[in-house]
This record gives structure tokens, sequence and C-alpha cells, in this order.
């Protein structure tokens, strides 16, 4: 299972996806398991993270950046600084 990243998405992009209609989910510094059902596409305001897939490497993500999590995935979160991001699921 891959993590698709976009850093620094496009103003056009964003727009065209409705990022800024999606709800937000905020998180304080923590570690947590987490495993995706349906596929999440989510857009950092703040914050940073690593992501974790299971037995892969992990992978750091912060304000900015676009993911794209698969359906399936299983991972561990790694919130480094609190989180702000905007997400919807497919």
């Amino acid at each position: 299972m891959q993590i698709l990243c976009e850093h620094n998405a496009s103003p056009a992009k964003l727009e065209i996806l409705g990022v800024f209609e999606w709800p937000i989910w905020e998180k304080e510094v923590s570690e947590f398991p987490w495993q995706y059902e349906r596929t999440e596409v989510c857009y950092f305001l703040r914050g940073q993270v690593e992501i974790t897939p299971d037995g892969g490497e992990p992978q750091t993500f912060g304000r900015g950046d676009l993911l794209t999590l698969p359906a399936g995935l299983s991972c561990t979160w790694k919130i480094l600084k609190p989180v702000e991001k905007h997400y919807s699921f497919e």
C-alpha cells in the first residue's frame, strides 16, 4: 500500500477538489495504530506527522501536503506537532 503525497498542492487543485468545504480533524501529539477501510484524501493545514505503513518505512508529512491514503492501508500515526487537516473519504 502506497501513500501518495503532493507537497504544496496548488490553490487551483485544492479549489477543484473542494478541500476547504471538507470537515476538519484535529489531534494533539500522540501515537496510534490505524487501518483505512475507505480511501482518505486529506490536506494538512498545520502540524507534522510521521506515518509508518505496517512493514514499511516512516514517512513525514505536514502543512501544505495533500495525501491519499488507500483503502486497506494499516499504519501507525505518530503526531509530532498538533495536527489540523481537512479530510474526505471516497
